[in-house]
């Protein structure tokens, strides 16, 4: 009796998409546009021109061009507003619409005009997209040898991304001071999680040994507890976890590990509370259903889900802290959560883990 005529095909698509979606927050029915999202946003690699964009004011904004890419190259900065895309005007609340038009397949053009502050007129760039590798991990040194590390997400390759990080660190600080680093600020703000083996790996990087997380569900495949192998990459030396509520997921797995080891100092305000473990099931053609399988515990036996990690020092933060940008500098004097926890390693004794025979 419906007005107009429907395909059964989207009516059975939709009748599953609304079944699956009822079940939680997190499961849902994705198409094919959808689950390559996924895939992309879980490998770190996509095609496309290389920016970070959000939506800010009603505008579609640059937070930053990542290096080495066509955007970069060709000069698009942070802060400019993408107006147009292949002639296309963007909408204010087009942020989704926008990402697919900027990606697509490598060696394809795209024409994007931004409107820049202090230029009347907007800008045009010709680009040509490429393969674009995401970096989910940025770092430096702080203080002597104090490091800071940050991770925007939990990718496929960000447990190598950190490994190649505190080497070039450990480089740095014996260079600069002929010492090794005596402690580390891990910086999980903002970082909304990833795939679970991600943090684990992460975790098990400055743990000799124990639990890292264990998981329950209905099926022998969601019930699993994941430990820790010998070797601290860190050697003993003091971590500060920077968390807040924008922490989620993978983010509180690898805090409340490193906090029920004693392993690292929890600084900031409560996380999200995600405490749910999502698999991704693959159906036909490109489709896949992502489905909440298992619920996720801490060392200690604690659920997070809807109470999150609380932090050992609470300290309230800024929504400026941390920038948006992985390449945005750091505020040493007016981030309030990073003083502190510099604070904190700057006081604290290295524990050196025992020496190998």
């Amino acid at each position: 009796d419906y007005v107009e005529p429907i395909d059964d095909a989207m009516l059975l698509e939709n009748a599953i998409r609304g079944m699956v979606g009822d079940l939680d927050a997190h499961s849902e029915f994705l198409d094919a546009n959808e689950y390559q999202d996924i895939r992309a946003s879980t490998s770190g690699r996509y095609s496309g021109v290389g920016l970070e964009v959000s939506s800010a004011d009603g505008m579609v904004l640059v937070i930053a061009p990542i290096d080495g890419t066509p955007a970069q190259k060709a000069g698009v900065q942070a802060g400019d507003k993408i107006v147009e895309i292949d002639g296309i005007v963007v909408e204010s609340n087009g942020l989704d619409d926008t990402i697919d038009k900027l990606r697509g397949r490598a060696g394809t053009p795209v024409e994007i005009r931004v409107q820049r502050e202090d230029y009347d007129d907007p800008l045009t760039f010709h680009l040509t997209r490429q393969k674009i590798q995401v970096a989910s991990v940025r770092h430096e040194i702080l203080d002597q040898s104090v490091a800071y590390l940050r991770l925007s997400q939990f990718n496929d390759t960000t447990a190598d991304e950190v490994r190649r990080a505190i080497d070039e660190l450990m480089e740095v600080a014996q260079d600069q001071t002929g010492n090794m680093l005596t402690g580390m600020v891990l910086d999980l703000r903002n970082n909304p999680g990833g795939i679970l083996d991600s943090a684990v790996d992460i975790s098990d990087l400055f743990l000799d040994e124990g639990v890292i997380v264990s998981a329950a569900g209905r099926t022998p495949e969601s019930q699993f507890t994941r430990m820790a192998r010998d070797g601290d990459i860190l050697d003993g030396a003091a971590i500060a976890v920077l968390v807040n509520r924008g922490s989620a997921s993978a983010s509180e797995i690898v805090a409340g590990a490193l906090q029920d080891h004693e392993r690292a100092t929890i600084v900031g305000t409560r996380t999200f509370g995600k405490g749910l473990v999502q698999t991704v099931m693959p159906l036909s053609k490109g489709r896949a259903i992502k489905l909440t399988t298992s619920h996720y515990y801490t060392p200690s036996g604690d659920s997070i889900n809807e109470t999150g990690v609380q932090p050992d020092i609470l300290i309230e933060g800024s929504r400026d802290y941390p920038r948006q940008g992985m390449t945005a500098a750091l505020d040493r004097e007016g981030d309030a959560q990073l003083i502190e926890a510099l604070e904190i390693l700057r006081n604290r004794p290295i524990l050196h883990s025992r020496a190998s025979d």
